[in-house]
């Protein structure tokens, strides 16, 4: 059984301390840290206010925020691990898992694992909007691109494949990607979480506004190939509150203390699969840092989540970072660095 590392106060300040001064230098317009571990309440960091357009609204618990990227390990990643118990495998090929792929498309041939550990090969840019006007369906549409490297040969981060495994998702299990997610979440206790889009709020964060006088995105993936697809994609679509990723990391955490289902696939997941840059290995679907004993993810729009299963800790980031800008995503980089630093730190 996993002994408990709680968190200190000093570590907690200086994450307050420094999301308090991304919201003050207009990097964010605010925020929210979840931090805690397995077997304790959360606790919540916030600064800030939701965005202007919510007038004096502060970001709490249950505050939506899109996550983009985090959709990969909130809804594609457990799918993958529930679905390995009904004789689904990581090395079987996509094209097996779908119907209609012919034998001659290169795409076809990349396993689950690849696409989760991002050396599948498959293009790097998304663009599903070259398709537009194509009949064939979008699985097809990406397995026939030619493959940029061989499958399994380098490490190159592609949201296609992830696009492409919740189709199969969704056609293996016979349900829609959305409806296997949300099953999966109420399981859990994720209450708030959904696919987008979602009703404007002082509750949702905003995100973008994309043209000079034009409607910002609120509710609506900021994700275009998401959006293109509905709001509902392997890659990004989806919309949460800090106070269901604590309610995530908690319930992964404590599965792996207690060798429960998601718990087993957390770990095997853990195992390194492919380097990223010294120090940093990509698992199945998870960045690896600390050695292999801190496992984390990022979201384009300013979110971030980051497991230590040692431990028992957790931090979630619910930022709406791309607010004035999308590349002020950038500027979260001492955030996110003070976050690992401190989730590895020994206290």
């Amino acid at each position: 059984m996993t002994t408990t590392v709680p968190w200190t106060p000093n570590a907690l300040a200086d994450l307050r301390e420094c999301l308090d001064l991304m919201t003050a230098d207009g990097t964010v317009p605010g925020g929210v840290i979840a931090h805690g571990t397995f077997d304790t309440e959360p606790g919540y960091l916030a600064s800030g206010v939701v965005a202007p357009e919510c007038g004096d609204a502060r970001p709490g618990p249950d505050t939506v925020y899109d996550v983009a990227s985090l959709t990969k390990v909130l809804a594609t990643w457990p799918l993958v691990g529930t679905s390995l118990m009904d004789g689904f495998t990581l090395d079987t090929p996509i094209r097996e898992l779908l119907t209609g792929i012919p034998a001659e498309a290169s795409g076809g041939k990349v396993t689950v694992r690849q696409v989760l550990a991002h050396t599948s090969g498959l293009r790097a840019d998304t663009r599903l909007d070259q398709y537009r006007n194509r009949t064939e369906p979008l699985a097809e549409l990406i397995c026939g691109e030619d493959l940029t490297a061989e499958p399994g040969a380098e490490h190159r981060y592609v949201n296609r494949g992830f696009i492409l495994l919740g189709l199969a998702l969704a056609h293996y299990r016979c349900q829609r990607l959305d409806e296997l997610a949300a099953e999966l979440w109420q399981h859990i206790g994720m209450t708030a979480t959904t696919y987008g889009p979602v009703a404007r709020s002082a509750r949702v964060a905003p995100t973008e506004q994309r043209l000079t006088g034009g409607p910002r995105l609120w509710g609506m993936p900021h994700d275009d190939n998401a959006a293109l697809l509905g709001g509902v994609a392997g890659h990004a679509g989806v919309f949460t509150t800090p106070a269901d990723l604590a309610t995530f990391a908690t319930h992964l955490l404590s599965s792996h203390a207690t060798d429960g289902p998601l718990g087993r696939w957390l770990a095997h997941s853990m195992q390194p699969q492919a380097e990223i840059e010294p120090g940093l290995d990509r698992g199945l679907a998870w960045i690896l840092a600390d050695e292999g004993r801190v496992a984390y993810h990022h979201g384009f729009t300013g979110t971030s989540l980051y497991l230590a299963p040692v431990t028992g800790r957790y931090l979630a980031i619910c930022t709406n970072a791309v607010y004035h800008h999308q590349d002020n995503r950038t500027r979260l980089a001492p955030l996110r660095t003070l976050a690992l630093k401190a989730i590895t730190d020994e206290p």
